[in-house]
């Protein structure tokens, strides 16, 4: 017999926010990791800028919310929540756990519409393929 080939995504990141698109995006990130078997990690980025308001009881809940939705769903998942630029971290945090793909959707929170979205910034920085959900 031959060697057993190795999961496609063995790690997928999941970032996510209190955007509506990240329920959406979270049942692709869920059908992918049940689909492969993957890890699945769910990252929080908090951005840290003067005067921004970080209500750290709803980014608990946003987390608290995901983890119950992929551990009902069969899929365990570890949570994350990192501080700083979200397209820097993300590629960081890709970098750190050793993604294999980033699920995300194609534009979070931000209400500058002027500004490229922060998955445009992740597709140049990420380490891994970047899966952008619409």
């Amino acid at each position: 017999m031959g060697a057993a080939v190795p999961a496609m995504f063995e790690t997928v990141l999941f970032p996510i926010d209190q955007s509506r698109q990240t329920m959406e995006t979270a049942a692709v990130a869920l059908e992918l990791a049940k689909t492969h078997g993957s890890r699945l990690v769910v990252l929080s980025v908090v951005e840290a800028e003067e005067g921004a308001m970080h209500d750290a009881a709803a980014v608990a809940k946003l987390l608290e919310q995901a983890r119950a939705s992929f551990e009902q769903a069969g899929v365990p998942c570890e949570m994350l929540e990192r501080e700083g630029k979200p397209a820097f971290v993300i590629g960081d945090v890709a970098d750190e756990i050793n993604a294999d793909v980033i699920v995300m959707g194609t534009r979070g929170i931000s209400l500058e519409s002027s500004e490229p979205s922060t998955a445009a910034r992740v597709i140049q920085l990420a380490p891994c393929p970047v899966l952008v959900v619409p």
